[in-house]
């Protein structure tokens, strides 16, 4: 038991303070990829979703998901990057 303890208790008297979400690596690609989505890319999105949606309802036949799709796109574009970078944050 000695042999664990000694060890053990020396790399806990070592040890640093670690914290998490410390790292600033990826940084500046999440910023990026945060503004696209919530700028322009995020409208170029939901427009192509919209127009999806228009092109299968001029098609003939009528369902719902064709109306619900692109409003559902839009509202998790403008709102969900928000959120999961919250979550994400909150969590790490």
């Amino acid at each position: 038991m000695r042999d664990y303890m000694v060890p053990a208790a020396l790399a806990l008297a070592i040890a640093g303070a670690a914290y998490a979400g410390a790292d600033t690596t990826f940084d500046p690609a999440l910023t990026m990829f945060t503004d696209f989505l919530e700028g322009s890319g995020g409208k170029i999105i939901t427009v192509l979703s919209l127009a999806g949606g228009l092109i299968a309802l001029a098609s003939g036949r009528f369902a719902l998901g064709q109306v619900a799709v692109p409003v559902g796109v839009g509202i998790g574009v403008g709102t969900g990057v928000p959120i999961v970078t919250s979550v994400v944050t909150a969590v790490i």
